[in-house]
């Protein structure tokens, strides 16, 4: 008994610290959820304590989008009620997604922050707290917004399940969720990857030559950017452990070559003093520019990664070439469609954040249509900030991107969608089409309802 209780101690220690850091930044959610649901079904012990915790049910949040790629936030329900009956149907579609597979898939990479090293970080962390530097509020994110944040290893278990595999051991299955440990341990590896990625990006690049910064402030950036690098670092090379223990060299290439194209995107585009993507000059016949800078951006910098490692799982599994391929496409059509609806959801709300992916869909197709708007978006070039968002949004409105971007959130969602009749009728496959409709419906609420 005392040493249960002291394993419980040791997982639940770091956490809470973790928890504190966090909750300093906002009040409106509890941490303490994420603690219980990592517990939830493993054990007589965590199930009573999971139990005991559910009546504190935290507010879902709604996807939108900020530096370039996948970061969510709280939506305020009174100021619009679109985005609540748009959140409600998300999370009610990633509910039964997650039945499906057998377990909450919203944690999986939470178990290798379960160490030792990550709890001392938690402990550094308290230090940045008053600070604004990105790492926490990263921090905040993986924390509070499992469920979207966390979604590639979703999609990957149910594509897993609905492919099938051939051939497999009956020691290597997982009689529960239908799907192969190795698969899991590849979910889990995709997930820390994207994890890894979003931290590092959180680093903050320092001019030393202004003199504008206080020592104090110099000094919480400083160290701010040594805990998001090496946090990332030791998040990354636990991937590479677990990568290279499934001896499969195939393996290891593919994800080798999703993380270079994750390297890749942070040089496509012109780029401000933090690293934040504005669009390039168009060329003089400005014919397709929009979508293949867009593209290109954001194929390197999300659909690669889950495009491949839907081929990886499949390629586990014994399927053959042709299958592998079609689960790549899977990956990408469906990760380029959720980011055009998460572009469209900034430009049409109007979201500050714009400022952080100003190659966003709608902007892009508008300077296709009409380059002057970069006289605008120019003024980024020092630091984003300097962009008046409001008005580059008001422009956007008034052009055609808005309609554009809607038919391209289309386009990919009918191709991944075309791509799940390969396999088999089943519940995993109706998971896999329910978010495809719930990233496109979203779009098109969106554009219905847009002023």
């Amino acid at each position: 008994m005392w040493n249960l209780l002291d394993n419980i101690n040791r997982v639940l220690i770091p956490l809470l610290i973790l928890s504190t850091v966090v909750r300093k930044i906002s009040w409106t959610m509890s941490a303490n959820t994420a603690v219980f649901r990592i517990w939830k079904g493993s054990s007589t012990v965590t199930t009573f304590l999971w139990k005991s915790h559910k009546t504190f049910q935290t507010h879902r949040t709604v996807c939108i989008s900020a530096q370039d790629r996948f970061y969510f936030s709280n939506v305020n329900q009174a100021e619009n009620k679109v985005a609540v009956s748009q959140k409600t149907d998300w999370n009610k579609t990633m509910s039964e997604a997650e039945k499906i597979v057998g377990y909450p898939t919203s944690f999986l990479s939470l178990r290798w922050l379960l160490s030792d090293e990550i709890a001392n970080v938690a402990l550094h962390l308290r230090k940045l707290v008053g600070s604004n530097h990105p790492v926490l509020k990263t921090a905040k994110t993986i924390i509070y917004n499992g469920r979207n944040t966390q979604a590639f290893g979703l999609i990957l278990l149910l594509i897993s399940k609905a492919a099938g595999h051939l051939n497999a051991k009956s020691i290597e299955e997982d009689k529960a969720a239908g799907v192969l440990h190795s698969q899991r341990a590849l979910a889990e590896i995709t997930e820390m990857i994207r994890t890894s990625n979003l931290i590092h990006r959180g680093l903050v690049n320092i001019n030393t030559d202004t003199g504008s910064l206080e020592s104090s402030e110099l000094n919480n950036i400083t160290f701010g950017n040594k805990m998001a690098l090496l946090c990332g670092d030791y998040l990354l090379s636990n991937c590479c452990t677990e990568l290279a223990a499934l001896k499969n060299q195939d393996l290891v290439l593919l994800i080798s070559s999703a993380l270079r194209d994750l390297c890749q995107a942070e040089f496509v585009a012109r780029r401000d003093n933090q690293n934040f993507p504005i669009p390039s000059i168009p060329p003089e016949d400005r014919t397709g520019y929009a979508l293949k800078e867009w593209t290109l951006l954001n194929t390197y910098g999300a659909a690669s990664l889950l495009g491949k490692s839907c081929q990886s799982t499949l390629k586990i599994a014994g399927h053959s070439k042709e299958i592998e391929e079609k689960g790549y496409e899977f990956g990408k059509h469906l990760a380029l469609a959720w980011q055009a609806s998460l572009d469209l959801g900034l430009c049409i709300n109007k979201d500050k954040g714009i400022l952080h992916n100003l190659c966003a869909a709608p902007i892009m197709f508008h300077v296709e249509h009409d380059p002057s708007i970069l006289i605008e978006l120019d003024k980024g070039l020092e630091s984003v900030e300097n962009v008046d968002y409001l008005k580059v949004l008001e422009i956007v409105a008034a052009g055609p991107g808005i309609g554009l971007t809607k038919e391209l959130v289309k386009e990919h969602s009918q191709k991944a969608m075309e791509i799940l009749s390969v396999f088999k009728e089943s519940d995993a496959r109706k998971a896999l089409s329910n978010i495809i409709v719930a990233i496109a419906c979203k779009a098109k609420d969106l554009v219905c309802n847009c002023p």
